[in-house]
């Protein structure tokens, strides 16, 4: 059975590999989470987007997806969410001050331990709010699934899909965690988070432009 739907398989892993490391709003919150708060923060975030996939794609096995992509109004609904969250982070970030180094490490600490509490869910909704996934998963399920594959294998690809978009982004995080590249971001870390607040922003007003 197996070998039946692995070619199948390989087509969707590797179309979704390709949609995954290209930068977004994922990335650009998992970086800068990671540079801000450490890889702890990053990797947490990390499995929030990981998870989120699981939406998508429930959805879209329920058919839910069809029904948003055949009704403009509430695909139209899911953009405006989208549009607003990126646009709350990015303001947020453009918003961070510049690090004076007054901060006692009891303080740096305590916004870390904020930071972690908040982490999961800050990379959630970034992925479950993302029209953009909405879309990707719809034409994956659509076009390159055949209609004849056994749903228990449909869930597998999903599953398979979310295990790697947070192995995916614990990696970046880990890479953007290491000291000289996060001592290197952070002496001017205020002007790095004010760069990723215009990315998200302007990811937002793309999809603004879209409708």
């Amino acid at each position: 059975m197996i070998s039946t739907y692995l070619p199948e398989f390989l087509t969707i892993a590797l179309v979704h590999f390709l949609a995954l490391i290209a930068p977004g709003p994922d990335f650009a919150v998992t970086i800068s989470q990671t540079i801000r708060y450490g890889r702890r923060v990053g990797q947490l975030t990390a499995l929030g987007i990981g998870s989120a996939i699981s939406i998508h794609v429930l959805y879209t096995l329920l058919g839910v997806g069809a029904l948003m992509h055949t009704s403009p109004q509430i695909l139209h609904g899911v953009k405006i969410l989208g549009a607003i969250y990126l646009l709350y982070l990015g303001w947020k970030l453009i918003r961070s001050q510049a690090n004076t180094g007054s901060e006692s490490d009891l303080d740096n600490l305590a916004l870390a331990n904020q930071a972690k509490r908040g982490a999961y869910l800050t990379g959630f909704f970034t992925n479950a709010l993302n029209p953009k996934a909405t879309l990707f998963f719809l034409a994956i399920f659509t076009t390159l699934i055949s209609a004849t594959t056994p749903m228990s294998v449909q869930i597998f690809y999903g599953v398979w899909m979310c295990i790697v978009t947070a192995l995916w982004f614990i990696l970046v995080s880990i890479l953007f965690s290491q000291d000289k590249i996060r001592q290197a971001f952070l002496k001017q870390g205020h002007w790095f988070e004010r760069i990723m607040g215009i990315v998200l922003i302007a990811f937002a007003l793309k999809l603004v432009w879209q409708w």
